[in-house]
């Protein structure tokens, strides 16, 4: 492992943990804004992170993607949430979960725009480049990370975020299936990302690169 691999692999680490504080600390200010309490009470209305840290969704996870040359991506602990004490029903808990994957997508936007305006990013046909200089790495690891985490969040697979999205429209036999699922979800995810990391990485890439063009867009590139 090169010189290179190792600082871009410490750098992807570090925007890990920051944007997935960030992720987990909107899901419980936004249940606290909703009117459930839990997550404060159990101390997870912080910016430390060993407060959110998981084994195998905040380092397995990333660690593999980035040997595996696929898009960034992990998670967290999830924000303990009792949904009988939220607003609005199934549809206060859709606003909780979409809550941290909005943070990431806001992060990778501020990011993008920051290293554009500086000079250090570049964006062609949905592909993100950078200059040379640790500042360009930084910064496209900040847009990359964050944008992997936003859309991974989304498959809505229980535990992940998109999971409660799809809980809130779905029909009760689905409800059902889902609720069954929810202590199962994280094999399932560990299951695609080590049988079907190409798959996956299709998708997610896919998803980014319009993503990416669509900030080319506001930008005018």
């Amino acid at each position: 492992m090169s010189g290179e691999s190792i600082l871009t692999l410490i750098i992807v680490l570090v925007v890990v943990l920051f944007s997935m504080v960030l992720h987990e600390l909107a899901h419980g200010l936004v249940a606290y804004w909703l009117g459930d309490d839990t997550a404060k009470e159990d101390g997870r209305l912080t910016l430390n992170p060993l407060k959110h840290l998981d084994p195998v969704l905040s380092f397995l996870i990333p660690i593999l993607m980035f040997f595996g040359g696929g898009p960034i991506f992990g998670g967290a602990k999830p924000v303990p949430v009792d949904s009988r004490n939220l607003k609005h029903g199934v549809w206060g808990m859709a606003m909780v979960a979409v809550a941290g994957p909005l943070t990431n997508f806001l992060i990778a936007l501020i990011g993008f725009l920051v290293g554009y305006w500086t000079g250090v990013l570049g964006v062609s046909e949905g592909t993100l480049y950078y200059s040379t200089g640790l500042g360009g790495i930084i910064v496209m690891e900040i847009v990359l990370v964050n944008l992997g985490f936003g859309i991974f969040n989304l498959i809505p697979i229980p535990p992940l975020d998109g999971s409660r999205l799809l809980y809130a429209i779905a029909p009760d036999g689905v409800r059902e299936v889902m609720s069954k699922m929810e202590h199962l979800g994280i094999v399932v995810v560990m299951f695609l990302v080590i049988l079907f990391p190409a798959v996956l990485s299709g998708i997610l890439n896919g998803a980014m690169s319009g993503i990416l063009t669509a900030f080319g867009w506001l930008v005018g590139a």
